[in-house]
């Protein structure tokens, strides 16, 4: 018992809706979330590339300006024509007192350059024939003796004039006393005049400039910019020497003035190139640095998501409950009358759609309570109808026994035409009559009907019309409405052949067609007009017509539609005037026409047939004037 409790409320429709709306809303709420992280991820990467990029195109262009402030030092000294005069002539000169003003002026000239700018820790010349000058800030004088074994000394010796960025050292290319940290370039000397090489020259300066620009392209703490030289010789960096330095083979390089910026792999990688120098400066840093400046925007996120949740848990129970508690209201108080209690009422206020539903359960529970008391009365009616009608019983059986007689006194006095006629009549009558299977027949009845119709009308008319009857005996127990040939036979006959003056013809066959079995009825009578065709064909679609003229009535043209149920005939049938009068099998008066008595129409017989089978089915015609009348009645194969 405790589980189907369980299961009920899993299963109700408070839980069932406050599932749906908490999904829809959590799912509506995820997607909103995932979506707007993806979409702030991809605004700040793309923020953090063009910043990467606008900071190393600007470190580019530091480099571009300190690096041709440098080369311009460097060409002043180259000539300066005091300066390559005195090296010459001091290296002639054999006065000791005329070599130390030479040297004395030179390393003027040296200390004018030193103190134009700030930035230079040294200047240093050496002669072709070794003789060193320079002039430093401390510790002037000491230089190394090996200095010609050096890898800087070579770069400088192999120089053809042009300037040479020898790089960042962690002290003094020839002094070993000065161990801080010096940008070191230089070029070689060429006598002006002759082209002749003298000697080299080259300058150490506080590196602060460079690195200070190197730092402007870190974009995380973890971030390390290199300038790497096109032999991947690093020039500078930022990253201390303990670090492990990356590979720079596979990274990409720009071609000229280009930025290129990679973050295919687990770095973001910038890089550019310096103009005045073959140098490729390259940023470095971790993915996972950029999504630190994710991590604020995600926390943020997580509390707007866990509100939002409570937000729809509230939402939802209070959607869930407003609907839910009416409907327990409607579905008690449905309990109530399921036990037979109709003087209940549901009053409820809620949704428009809620409030329309208990509004028309509460009048269809005042309907319900109307009808039973109305079903009672009418039940009460019925036994007595049904009492009266069994005693009406004995006139039909009286008429029966009645014509049965008279056809076998008809028949000892070998009057045989006037006893078929007779037995006819009496068979026609006795299956109008019966109507104890709910109006439903099969075809050979109904051409049994058809046939006891015909003695009479051939017997009346003597002659005047022949039938012909073409009936496939695989369709003679298709199902079809009672009465359903007869008022058509008729129709054909009185409004048709009677009124020829030449004997007529009646034929009656079948066919079938696109899954349809057709019974077709066709006369060489008089016809009808186009005008009194379309007005039949209309009332047989449903028109104002046959709406008007009700149940077991037709109001038709040319044909007369009606059926006198055998007996004597309508007084003198339809007057034709061209387009003929009304002819109404219901009752009536007609223009120039006696009361009719109560028949079935055409119309009648098509509702009948579209009622059992459907609207597709029921009665075609086609009439032709002077050349007659074809009725199809169209019903579905067995």
């Amino acid at each position: 018992m405790y589980e189907l409790a369980r299961s009920r409320g899993r299963h109700s429709i408070y839980n069932r809706l406050f599932l749906l709306f908490l999904s829809c809303m959590m799912t509506l709420i995820v997607i909103v979330s995932v979506l707007y992280y993806r979409k702030t991820s991809d605004i700040i990467h793309t923020k953090i590339s063009d910043m990467a990029e606008k900071n190393i195109s600007q470190t580019v262009g530091l480099f571009d300006l300190l690096l041709e402030g440098y080369d311009s030092v460097t060409k002043s000294l180259n000539s300066n024509y005091e300066l390559l005069r005195l090296l010459e002539e001091r290296e002639k000169v054999t006065d000791p007192v005329l070599s130390v003003i030479n040297e004395r002026s030179i390393t003027n000239i040296l200390g004018a350059v030193y103190y134009s700018r700030d930035d230079i820790v040294g200047i240093h010349i050496i002669t072709s024939s070794g003789k060193l000058y320079n002039y430093e800030k401390r510790y002037a004088g000491v230089f190394d003796l090996n200095y010609k074994q050096t890898d800087w000394y070579a770069q400088l010796q192999a120089s053809t004039g042009e300037m040479v960025w020898l790089g960042l050292y962690n002290g003094s290319v020839i002094n070993s006393l000065q161990e801080e940290r010096v940008f070191v370039f230089g070029r070689a000397l060429y006598d002006l005049t002759t082209y002749k090489k003298i000697g080299i020259m080259f300058i150490e300066t506080n590196p602060k400039p460079i690195l200070a620009a190197l730092s402007n392209v870190t974009i995380s703490p973890n971030s390390q910019v290199y300038i790497v030289d096109r032999q991947d010789r690093i020039i500078a960096s930022t990253g201390s020497e303990e670090a492990a330095m990356p590979s720079f083979s596979g990274l990409p390089r720009p071609a000229q003035k280009e930025v290129v910026v990679d973050d295919g792999t687990d770095q973001l990688i910038v890089s550019a190139k310096a103009a005045l120098a073959d140098w490729t400066v390259f940023g470095l840093t971790p993915k996972a640095d950029i999504g630190s400046e994710l991590k604020d925007t995600r926390q943020y996120l997580l509390v707007v998501i866990a509100v939002l949740i409570g937000l729809s848990i509230a939402i939802a129970s209070l959607v869930s409950r407003t609907i839910a508690s009416p409907l327990k209201l409607l579905i008690r108080e449905m309990k109530q009358v399921e036990l037979g209690n109709f003087k209940g009422g549901v009053n409820v206020k809620s949704f428009d759609e809620i409030n329309s539903l208990v509004a028309s359960f509460n009048r269809m529970v005042h309907r319900m309570d109307e009808l039973i008391e109305g079903i009672t009365l009418a039940s009460i009616s019925e036994k007595n109808a049904e009492l009266q009608a069994l005693q009406s019983q004995v006139n039909p059986h009286f008429l029966y026994n009645t014509l049965d007689m008279i056809y076998w006194m008809l028949d000892e006095r070998e009057n045989d035409r006037l006893g078929r006629v007779i037995l006819a009549l009496s068979h026609m009558f006795r299956y109008s009559s019966d109507w104890q299977e709910a109006s439903r027949t099969t075809l050979r009845q109904e051409l049994d009907q058809m046939r006891h119709y015909m003695t009479i009308i051939e017997s009346r008319l003597e002659g005047r019309v022949s039938t012909e009857i073409q009936i496939e005996d695989r369709w003679l127990d298709a199902v079809m409405p009672k009465m359903t040939l007869q008022p058509i036979i008729e129709n054909a006959v009185k409004s048709g052949l009677e009124p020829l003056g030449r004997p007529g013809r009646l034929r009656v066959y079948t066919e079938v067609d696109a899954g349809e079995l057709r019974i077709v009825i066709e006369d060489d009578g008089v016809g009808m007009d186009e005008q009194t065709l379309a007005f039949l064909q209309q009332s047989l679609l449903g028109g104002r017509v046959a709406r008007a003229a009700g149940e077991g009535q037709a109001d038709t043209r040319a044909p007369a539609l009606a059926m006198t149920n055998g007996g004597r005939e309508a007084a003198a049938g339809i007057a034709d005037t061209g387009a003929t009068g009304l002819a109404t099998a219901g009752g009536g008066m007609q223009p120039g026409a006696a009361q009719r008595r109560k028949g079935i129409g055409l119309p009648n017989v098509h509702r009948r047939i579209a009622i059992m089978y459907g609207d597709q089915y029921g009665l075609r015609i086609d009439s032709k004037r002077g050349e007659g009348t074809t009725v199809i009645v169209v019903m579905p194969l067995p």
